[in-house]
């Protein structure tokens, strides 16, 4: 085909339906869509066909979609939650990568590679590819999971060990090659990154929040989706500037805006985006693999490939076994046994500070290319090779053309209450859970639970959810029950959506959702707990009642206020147990106030009784 430098409407018109088709096969026969696009890539780029001679002007812009992706990933990840894995992401992910490392650089060594050159080849192909590992997770539901969120963790620490490898390249360079010459010295290269990580943190705490509430009042839907689109790379760009990673700045801001009230508007504009350039990231890196280096030096290619991923797989087993199954570590092994895109940033410096000769740069990222491309492949052949769940599903019937009147999804303590009624009056109820243990126990006791993940589209449909009156979300995660309202919102408006909310926040994220009901999990027990507190310490039956009324009226007034004006709205109408000092004039009077006649002097008469008696 005619190769062209530009990219032509034609040219894009060829990529879209390059991935649409190749998505749409390789899933059909259950080898995933990252394989796909791969291979897409692969056909299209200049290796193949040739509709794309430059796959690095692709790959540019591509990189956006590994940006986007780490964005949302972010927005499920609260501040909190994030804590409590840093021991992961600065302990395992640290031993990962080191144990990786030093297998390869000897790998590297024994293939006559200088030290050097072996340490930075080592070093470049531990780091796996973000984009493909986290694509894989979501697209199986384990991104979630324990064992996900340990993955997640190990890549979030080779996002940050970048820097310094990257300065290891310039340091090596100065003695042992050309000097890279970055304009700066290494303690203000560390400087910029730490001044970029706090930019974004204080712009996401306190600047992105009004920003957003402004462009809601004023703005349209295409302004919001503009401004998430600024958020995303803006961070990005930051942390770019910074000399960090493009992706973790765009992780770091979806953290930030995970608690805000435009977490979930935030996700819908900018996940179409995502979608889209993500899949063009994976088919640029199906365009840049370079046959003409595999078939030149295919042994050395296909050497490295089978001894580079063979040794970090085991590398990375090994670390998993530590602490975690065999299943665990298998599957690890599978999903993080290539290369990632942080190689082909490493290589490159290294090749133009001299570390590397070309055909070296050349031949480690045909590896890494390939060592991708098999990803999926390694990960279905861990699926064989996992053990089975050790849990037995004797006795438990999966939910199957199940059309009673209400749909429960969840069937904990919570939910175990709220079917009482329910049952009481004769009413058609159906029941799913994904706890074996759970269902068995509840069958004990005469329930009938089906076995199902409410979180899943293909096992509401199978639950009756388009035929259910009402739905009940009676779960105990309030991230699986906001998908679970996305999704029941989404393919079945018309069902009524009566929902248990973990807390205050959720409460809010709920009604902003359209259900018709939610309930804080535990507000109605406490205020039946007060009232009773109430009537130990003297109070009447009747005073109690009245007074936790008023709690009742105070709280539904706040809720409302924080609907429209954030958590901050209403603070007044809390009371605090802190003593609120009592207004003084800045200016003393001279006489004392006096009544102007009778009715006001009774009224001052009763304030001042009051006042000496105190309330």
């Amino acid at each position: 085909m005619h190769e062209t430098t530009s990219m032509g409407l034609g040219h894009v018109v060829a990529l879209l339906a390059a991935m649409v088709i190749a998505a749409t096969l390789f899933r059909r026969f259950g080898l995933g869509a990252v394989l796909g696009y791969l291979a897409a890539g692969l056909l299209v780029g200049p290796s193949g066909l040739g509709v794309v001679s430059d796959p690095e002007s692709v790959l540019h812009v591509a990189e956006l979609g590994v940006v986007m992706f780490l964005f949302i990933i972010g927005l499920e990840m609260r501040p909190a939650r994030l804590w409590s894995l840093r021991r992961e992401i600065f302990g395992l992910g640290a031993v990962q990568v080191l144990a990786c490392a030093l297998l390869l650089t000897g790998i590297a060594l024994l293939a006559g590679l200088a030290w050097y050159a072996a340490l930075i080849a080592g070093f470049g192909f531990a780091l796996s590819s973000t984009a493909i590992v986290m694509q894989l997770l979501q697209e199986r539901n384990e991104n979630a999971d324990p064992p996900g969120q340990r993955v997640v963790s190990i890549l979030l620490f080779e996002d940050l060990a970048i820097v310094p490898l990257l300065a290891l390249v310039a340091v090596l360079a100065g003695t042992y090659g050309a000097s890279v010459e970055t304009g700066h010295p290494i303690w203000m290269t560390v400087g910029l990154a730490v001044a970029a990580v706090a930019l974004v943190y204080v712009a996401g705490r306190w600047v992105v929040n009004p920003f957003f509430r402004l462009l809601a009042r004023y703005g349209g839907r295409e302004v919001m989706t503009m401004g998430a689109l600024l958020v995303v790379l803006g961070a990005a760009w930051a942390m770019d500037l910074g000399g960090l990673s493009m992706a973790m700045g765009a992780f770091l801001a979806g953290v930030l805006l995970s608690e805000s009230t435009f977490r979930h508007q935030l996700e819908a504009d900018v996940e179409p985006f995502r979608g889209l350039l993500l899949g063009l990231f994976f088919l640029s890196v199906g365009m840049s693999l370079d046959l003409r280096v595999v078939v030149a030096d295919w042994a050395w290619v296909l050497g490295g490939l089978a001894a580079f991923m063979s040794a970090k797989m085991i590398a990375v087993y090994a670390v998993a076994r530590i602490r975690q199954t065999h299943g665990e570590g298998l599957l690890r092994a599978a999903l993080m046994g290539e290369g990632g895109e942080f190689a082909f940033v490493l290589y490159s410096t290294a090749f133009a500070a001299g570390l590397f000769d070309a055909r070296t740069a050349a031949i480690l990222a045909a590896v890494v290319i390939l060592s991708m491309v098999l990803t999926p492949l390694r990960v279905m052949l861990a699926d064989r090779l996992r053990p089975k769940e050790a849990v037995s599903m004797d006795g438990i019937d999966h939910a199957a053309d199940l059309r009673e009147r209400v749909l429960i999804i969840g069937f904990g303590r919570f939910a175990q209450v709220v079917s009482q009624p329910l049952l009481t009056r004769d009413i058609d109820v159906s029941i799913i859970d994904h706890d074996v243990e759970m269902i068995r126990a509840a069958g004990n006791f005469g329930f009938k639970v089906y076995y199902g993940d409410g979180s899943r589209l293909d096992v509401l449909r199978a639950s009756g959810a388009d035929r259910a009156e009402t739905i009940l979300v009676c779960v105990d995660k309030p991230e699986v029950a906001d998908h679970i309202v996305e999704l029941v919102k989404a393919e079945f408006p018309l069902t009524r959506l009566f929902v248990r909310a973990y807390d205050r926040g959720h409460s809010i994220r709920l009604v902003k959702a359209g259900v018709e009901y939610q309930l804080r999990e535990t507000f109605e027990s406490a205020l039946v707990f007060g009232h009773q507190v109430l009537i130990d310490l003297g109070f009447s039956d009747a005073e109690a009642r009245e007074t936790i009324e008023e709690v009742r009226r105070r709280d539904e007034e706040r809720f409302t206020l924080q609907l429209s004006g954030g958590a901050q709205a209403g603070r007044a109408l809390m009371r605090g147990n802190a003593v609120t000092p009592q207004p003084a004039p800045y200016v003393k009077p001279r006489r004392e106030g006096q009544a102007l006649n009778d009715e006001a002097a009774g009224v001052l008469d009763g304030e001042d009784g009051r006042d000496k008696v105190g309330t």
